[in-house]
């Protein structure tokens, strides 16, 4: 018998000041049973740093031809194409012919580290991405917040991050690796 994925209820505050947003969102998420907490709170900190009444999530792991988050217009055009991890060139490359903009938010350390050595002389001829790599130690805090019922406050200013969420604060600085100029 297969595993189901474990729901998790998030009410997110944000308030964007770079971009001018400020929102109330009561998520649901859905965590494949192969999906850590890490790999699912850098989701949630991909819907923070994008935030918009359209942005959802995609399948995850289960579908390689959907993003973990999109946002698409009102003819259905892509707009946003989010992944997290650490993704192929060519799926990136099929995401930037597919959208109008691709976001890449890598982690893991040292994993992230070779991935981008490996990889970046062909992103970075990709007009429509931006690559964040996300310092290991924070997004294993963010990991540790991770629970069946959450409150998060979010606050982005300059690129950074602030969350409040069960009394502790906690600051994400993602170093930008390749940025949009569009």
């Amino acid at each position: 018998m297969a595993t189901k994925s474990t729901i998790f209820k998030l009410d997110l505050q944000i308030a964007d000041l770079d971009r001018n947003y400020f929102g109330n969102h009561a998520l649901t998420l859905a965590r494949h049973p192969s999906e850590t907490d890490e790999r699912m709170m850098v989701r949630v900190l991909a819907f923070m740093f994008h935030a918009d009444p359209a942005l959802e999530f995609g399948k995850g792991l289960s579908a390689e031809d959907e993003p973990d988050l999109w946002r698409k217009d009102a003819t259905g055009a892509i707009t946003h194409w989010i992944m997290v991890g650490l993704p192929d060139e060519k799926r990136i490359r099929r995401a930037c012919g597919r959208a109008a903009a691709v976001v890449v938010l890598a982690y893991g350390g040292r994993g992230a580290e070779l991935w981008w050595q490996q990889n970046h002389a062909a992103l970075e001829r990709q007009d429509k991405l931006t690559v964040l790599d996300l310092p290991q130690a924070q997004t294993q805090a963010l990991a540790r917040l991770a629970s069946r019922n959450m409150q998060i406050q979010c606050t982005v200013q300059e690129g950074e991050l602030w969350l409040i969420a069960d009394g502790e604060n906690l600051q994400i600085s993602p170093l930008i690796r390749s940025r949009t100029l569009a």
